[in-house]
């Protein structure tokens, strides 16, 4: 470090994921570029040190956001941090809104709900974490940093997710999303950081019994006859019951379903279920398409179309042969149900929106800070 950078100010900017999964990734990508934006944002004049952590800050549901702000702000002093930010996957409310951040001067803690951030979650994640720092530091009249140029009502102009600022009388500032478009944002933000992409990697094994009920199928000629009696409507029927019935074989066999208790309050298991429910109808819409896709290929393949025109009794096209793939992978996304019994069920207990896996040699806490300048 040159003198001229020793004679700077420094402030020490904790940034805390919690649970240790998708807030810590984030955090990590964050963390990385955190300083040269604070520099860029607030004060190129300052040295900004970034410290990274996790797993000291649990998320607490009973108390909500005002527990979490509590459990940050011992973290910040226990640590000697200027201000501290934290990252969380739990769904917050403010009024019967979706809550996205919230501040408290006082503390000099903030808090940021991903999920009401929606499907861009870091891309506003590096838009939102310097304004409330320096908002922060603002309302602490920190003389390290000139006053943040503009007021909390702003927000709601730089960052799509919010739509007012609620004032609190201890000086703490609410940043609330709007009624529905909010609600709707948070779901999917709820989807983005359940990961469904996990969730489908979990459901190989469902997959693979389901190409092989399909292909049983295929070999036989009274599926031919099924599909061309029926019409598109009771086709799309069988296809969603079929969707519905592994959806819920899977949250009943792995015991899924999120009950209230004294940490999760009915709202909040609502939610929840909600995007586990979600989750894991991509996952499974994605699988059946794959399903789907496959079958036709294998059907084109496997049955001529002179074999395909002699047992239903007339031309047949290739239209023909997507409608005995459609019945047929919706037949067999009822045998791949009773084979995902057999999946591993840590892989498919991570599809529940309150289960949180460790990241895989995840570190508490970065060693070395981040700078800028």
């Amino acid at each position: 470090m040159t003198d001229s950078e020793h004679d700077r100010p420094e402030i020490i900017v904790g940034l805390v994921a919690t649970p240790p999964d998708h807030p810590a990734r984030v955090a990590a990508r964050l963390t990385a570029e955190l300083a040269g934006r604070l520099a860029e944002r607030v004060d190129a004049d300052v040295r900004w040190t970034i410290r990274e952590g996790w797993g000291e800050v649990a998320p607490r549901r009973d108390g909500g956001g005002e527990a979490l702000l509590e459990d940050l702000a011992q973290r910040r002093a226990d640590d000697r941090w200027d201000v501290a930010i934290c990252l969380t996957d739990l769904p917050l409310n403010a009024e019967r809104m979706p809550l996205v951040a919230q501040t408290s001067a006082r503390r000099a803690v903030a808090m940021v709900s991903l999920p009401a951030l929606g499907l861009p979650q870091l891309r506003a994640a590096r838009a939102v974490v310097p304004d409330l720092v320096s908002r922060l530091l603002t309302d602490a009249s920190d003389k390290r940093v000139p006053p943040a140029g503009w007021a909390p009502a702003d927000m709601t102009r730089r960052i799509p997710a919010v739509h007012r600022v609620v004032g609190e009388a201890d000086g703490d500032l609410r940043y609330v999303a709007s009624g529905l478009i909010g609600r709707v944002r948070l779901l999917t933000g709820m989807v983005r950081a359940n990961r469904p992409g996990r969730a489908l990697l979990g459901l190989s094994k469902l997959l693979v019994g389901a190409f092989g009920t399909a292909a049983f199928a295929l070999t036989t000629d009274t599926i031919w006859q099924m599909g061309d009696a029926l019409g598109g409507l009771r086709l799309s029927v069988i296809m969603v019951l079929g969707l519905t019935g592994l959806i819920t074989w899977l949250i009943v066999a792995h015991d899924l379903w999120q009950k209230p208790d004294r940490e999760t309050p009915a709202e909040l298991a609502r939610l929840f279920n909600l995007g586990t429910i979600l989750t894991l109808a991509l996952a499974t819409a994605v699988s059946y398409v794959v399903l789907f896709v496959g079958t036709v290929l294998v059907g084109a393949l496997l049955i001529d179309t002179s074999v395909l025109e002699q047992t239903l009794q007339r031309p047949v096209s290739f239209t023909d042969y997507l409608t005995l793939a459609w019945i047929t992978s919706s037949l067999a996304t009822v045998g791949g149900a009773i084979g995902s019994g057999l999946e591993n069920e840590e892989t498919v207990r991570a599809a529940a929106y309150g289960y949180h896996p460790e990241p895989d040699g995840w570190r508490d806490e970065t060693a070395s800070p981040t700078r800028a300048g």
